[in-house]
């Protein structure tokens, strides 16, 4: 007996091995469809099906369906396991004509997770191989590809758009916002006898081309009796839609769309949004935008694009016919975020209408907590336009006008020219290189530093009636005495003053903005250089924001803060520490005072409050020759409540001598007030 049991065990044994020499088991034929499987390999895939499998589905069908559908479902990250059947399972079924393998498949799709388990059935099969042996084909259904579509059923996607978040100023007033806006159209059978001339008239109203609203009749689904959209027209353009609504044919229903509601005054900073272009698809992420996808084109509508955009809500849904829908995964959608920023609108309207068609820029921040109050920039465009009224004449007007509207300048940087002064003087006073009450005696309106500056002369405005200190040198804007006290304190002591006060370096900001420079290198090689950047001259250039920034270190004990642009930020943040001993801010802060009262900016006394500030004006021209185009620049704040700071730079303002600037800072403050 126990000799026959052996020799059963040998059998055994080698029947095992024969199998795994000569024959291929179900598990290692279903592992080679599985790796296929994982690597997307369906043509692969489809020479493994079994002949009743290969009979109902043709190669094409079966490849194209798989590809689409993944595609569609945006899969990744596809696990595909199987459990292999036991040395006792194999035994069995290598006798035999079928083998059941059960698998599990895992992936991610654009509507989240999705999970199965299934059960594929292999049959021994001859299909004409070299080896002429049997071999082992997978019997594949639908099931395969979801469990749920065994027996039929169509797969689809329910996609639900997120609500774009609003940007809000710090009193929760809307700079961009979703509102109702009439979305215009055509009804054919009503545009009456004369067909022609009334498309001509709604092309001239919207304005789009008449070709334009031919080919959106001439569109396959149109029907004489269906509303035929043409384009978007704002609630407030009561006029265009009063004519609209009296023309034969026309027709509006109410839509959502992005609205900016102060125009003009916030179009560099907020920006707007456009349709997606083929470029942004490659950009971003497969899936995360559709070709008829708005997106933040520039401003804070870019800038936070991935904040305000929300996220899409998918379900991926299985239907049959008499059956309720069932759903594979979902996804549910997630609106934007609400961004509020610490502008004020208010403050931000009145600044721009200050300019009244001017060129320039301006940056309002509170010197005290570092928040911004306003960034704007003259001439501007009304974002609003761009979605309602985006023509290729609103492009070409832009683009040609003189005064680049498009141009963002509160991003970009200017030659500061003489409000640059109060931080010349700060770094003097603390490096002891100048001392306030000292009197240097200069004469005439100009002055040269000896003969390695050639020709060159440093020209003042006035004359002095004595010895110059940094009281009368603040209030006539004496560029003679800043520059001798340039050329006192030395190139490498004024590049690294100007370096603490934040210049060659980024500023700490959310929004983008140029960084200030000293010049073209960093560096200041030569005496003349020197010189006429201690006045904001040579190649010494800064943003109006961080212009601002610097003068609350005269309110600030010295210290100079952070500015910043979300509500959410930590306010009376420092950007640089004890810059300067606060009795010397104090000092300048007193000087900036007399400014206004004795000196170049005393149509700042029209106010009925008391205003601090300095004035500049920018010569720009490549000789000192020639005569050139001149910006002028105010800083100013409330002398008392200091609840403001205004930086404004106005272009071309040749004889001005900073005036304008300060009349129109001026102005804005009275009517805050």
């Amino acid at each position: 007996m126990k000799k026959t049991l052996a020799f059963l065990a040998i059998i055994v044994v080698v029947f095992l091995s024969a199998c795994s020499e000569d024959d291929i088991t179900p598990n290692e034929r279903f592992a080679t469809y599985v790796d296929q499987w994982n690597d997307r390999e369906f043509a692969s895939m489809y020479e493994m099906l079994s002949a009743e499998s290969t009979e109902a589905y043709t190669n094409e069908d079966f490849i194209d369906r798989y590809n689409k559908i993944y595609e569609d479902l945006d899969v990744s990250e596809l696990n595909v396991t199987f459990e292999e059947l036991t040395e006792e399972e194999l035994e069995t079924v290598m006798d035999g004509e079928t083998a059941t393998l059960p698998f599990s498949v895992e992936m991610e799709t654009l509507a989240g997770p999705v999970d199965f388990d299934y059960e594929a059935t292999l049959v021994q099969e001859d299909h004409g191989d070299e080896d002429e042996n049997l071999n082992w084909y997978v019997q594949w259904d639908s099931g395969f590809i979801f469990p749920e579509m065994q027996d039929g059923g169509e797969i689809s996607i329910e996609t639900e758009n997120p609500t774009r978040g609003d940007i809000l100023d710090r009193n929760d007033m809307p700079l961009a916002m979703n509102d109702t806006v009439y979305e215009i159209g055509i009804i054919p059978e009503e545009l009456g006898q004369n067909q022609e001339q009334v498309i001509e008239s709604i092309a001239d109203l919207l304005p789009i081309s008449v070709d334009e609203i031919n080919s959106a009749l001439d569109a396959g689904w149109v029907e004489p009796h269906l509303f035929v959209p043409l384009r978007e027209v704002l609630q407030t353009d009561e006029d265009l839609l009063d004519n609209l609504w009296a023309t034969s044919g026309v027709a509006g229903r109410e839509v959502s769309g992005r609205v900016y509601p102060a125009g003009e005054a916030t179009g560099h900073l907020i920006g707007n949004i456009r349709q997606v272009t083929a470029e942004d698809l490659e950009e971003h992420e497969p899936g995360a935008y559709h070709s008829t996808d708005m997106i933040g084109a520039r401003g804070l509508e870019s800038l936070y694009e991935d904040r305000l955009k929300g996220e899409k809500g998918f379900k991926i849904i299985v239907s049959k016919e008499d059956e309720d829908n069932a759903v594979l995964a979902e996804q549910p959608v997630e609106d934007g975020e609400d961004i509020s920023v610490t502008i004020d609108v208010n403050v931000q309207e009145k600044i721009y209408e200050s300019f009244n068609g001017d060129a320039g820029t301006s940056a309002a921040i509170d010197p005290e907590s570092g928040e911004t109050l306003a960034l704007v920039n003259s001439p501007s465009f009304d974002s609003n336009d761009f979605l309602y009224n985006n023509t290729q004449d609103l492009w070409d007007n832009l683009q040609d006008d003189e005064q680049s509207p498009l141009t963002n300048r509160f991003q970009s940087t200017y030659a500061p020219a003489s409000v640059i002064k109060p931080v010349t003087a700060a770094i003097g006073l603390e490096n002891g290189s100048l001392d306030p009450n000292e009197g240097i005696e200069i004469d005439g309106l100009t002055w040269s530093n000896g003969e390695g500056w050639g020709d060159y002369e440093v020209r003042r405005v006035t004359e002095s009636d004595g010895p110059v200190d940094l009281n009368d040198a603040l209030v006539r804007s004496d560029n003679i005495y800043f520059a001798m006290q340039a050329i006192d304190m030395g190139n490498e002591v004024l590049v690294e003053g100007l370096e603490q006060y934040g210049f060659e370096e980024e500023l700490p900001y959310e929004y983008p903005i140029e960084p200030s420079s000293i010049s073209a290198d960093g560096t200041l090689n030569d005496e003349v250089s020197l010189a006429n950047t201690s006045y904001g001259q040579a190649e010494l250039e800064m943003s109006a924001l961080h212009l601002a920034t610097t003068y609350t270190t005269f309110l600030n004990e010295g210290n100079m803060i952070k500015p910043t642009l979300l509500t959410s930020e930590d306010t009376g943040q420092i950007w640089q520490e004890e810059l300067l001993a606060a009795e010397h801010a104090s000092l300048i802060a007193e000087d900036l005072r007399d400014v206004v009262t004795d000196g170049t900016a005393q149509q700042a006394q029209e106010a009925d409050f008391p205003i601090s500030g300095k004035t500049g004006t920018a010569e720009l021209k490549q000789t000192s020759d020639e005569s050139g185009v001149e910006n002028s620049w105010f800083v100013g704040y409330p002398t008392d409540e200091q609840d403001i700071l205004i930086a404004m730079m106005v272009e071309e303002t040749q004889g001005d001598d900073g005036g304008d600037a300060v009349e129109k800072v001026t102005n804005i403050m009275m009517e805050l007030r």
